[in-house]
């Protein structure tokens, strides 16, 4: 008599199982068209913050040339005191708007990642209710790392951004603002009382020389906390997905040479470059596909990220003096653990950044 209901109740389960596999679909849908529509506003918002920091370059180097090509230029007439201090509050300007549009960007990018991270989440719990169907996941390819541990990541980075911020402000910030007192100081004093403005040259310049010390050994020791948690490796395949997430770039990773023999300060500068690097991918390259890869040869640790985009023509770009704050980043961080760094590229060819960091070799026995 009870047998006829077995296959009713069983029906009913599967109708349920089937209700919550697709209300789980329709969740992580509904949230991947957001992140595709949050993406695209961020990247409009950084488009417009690329222009506004070239502004401000542009600015900064046309007065920089005035200053050095005219020496009447320096403030000696009202009329050009007042010219100058128009020019200063709207490079003050600038510049703050600057920096506060890269604070606004990087909060925009951790809630990008908090979004994917959800759609992460939610695509997990589909496949563990379909018992191992992968067919929703969408880029198989990537090692798997687990999503509470990339919770903790997000939040430590959105914590080391704090801290980053009231460092740099109690810090190099308020030296450079003491430094431009003491200039403008130095400039009221300089014919009145030559002996003064000696003095206070000598105390500038070591104001400036410990902080561009303290600046570099900051920079050297700061360890992102996604590296502490996840390791090079872990933390390599953790931007490449964040950076497919932005740019919708298929990124491929062969990381085909550990970590072991690497200082913290050299994992670090390899993280940060991978970072960058993918950076200007995205924002210039125009590239389909990308490949981060590390190698061990004789006595390096090598790095590259290689692109199939529209490339530059190095020499040229060198040539007319044109500066690439991405490629000065990476460069500066590369001497500061004794890395080589070079960049490969030709127009319709692609590029490749490549970063060897010298090892010890290991003694036998």
């Amino acid at each position: 008599m009870d047998a006829p209901r077995s296959e009713p109740a069983s029906a009913r389960y599967d109708e349920l199982h089937a209700e919550a596999a697709e209300a789980l679909a329709f969740a992580a849908n509904t949230l991947r068209g957001i992140r595709d529509r949050y993406r695209s506003t961020y990247l409009d918002e950084l488009a417009r913050w690329d222009v506004l920091r070239d502004d401000l370059v542009a600015f900064e180097r046309e007065g920089g040339e005035e200053e050095a090509g005219d020496p009447s230029s320096n403030g000696t007439s009202a009329q050009g005191a007042a010219e100058a201090g128009a020019a200063d509050l709207r490079q003050r300007l600038l510049r703050g708007d600057t920096d506060q549009g890269r604070i606004d960007l990087g909060r925009h990018e951790t809630e990008l990642s908090r979004l994917e991270l959800g759609i992460r989440n939610l695509e997990s719990t589909w496949l563990f209710l379909e018992r191992g169907d992968s067919s929703l996941v969408t880029d198989a390819q990537l090692p798997a790392i687990p999503t509470e541990l990339q919770m903790r990541i997000v939040e430590a980075q959105e914590a080391e951004r704090a801290r980053l911020a009231q460092e740099v402000h109690d810090g190099p910030a308020q030296a450079l603002s003491n430094a431009i007192f003491q200039v403008e100081f130095i400039d009221r004093v300089f014919e009145s009382d030559p002996p003064m403005a000696h003095t206070e040259l000598r105390f500038l310049r070591e104001l400036l020389r410990r902080e561009l010390g303290d600046v570099r050994g900051f920079i050297g020791q700061l360890r992102p906390p996604v590296l502490v948690e996840l390791g090079l490796d872990g933390s390599i395949v953790d931007t490449v997905a964040t950076q497919a997430a932005l740019s919708g770039m298929h990124i491929a990773t062969e990381l085909d040479a550990p970590a072991d023999g690497l200082t913290d300060a050299a994992q670090t500068v390899a993280l940060r470059v991978v970072q960058e690097a993918l950076q200007n991918v995205r924002k210039h390259a125009g590239a389909t596909n990308v490949v981060v890869a590390t190698s061990r040869t004789d006595g390096e640790w090598v790095l590259e990220v290689r692109d199939d985009g529209r490339g530059f023509d190095t020499g040229a770009v060198a040539a007319r003096g044109r500066r690439n704050f991405g490629l000065q980043f990476m460069r500066e961080r590369a001497e500061l653990v004794g890395a080589q760094f070079e960049v490969r590229s030709r127009p319709e060819t692609g590029t490749v950044v490549r970063l060897a960091i010298p090892v010890p070799r290991k003694e036998n026995g």
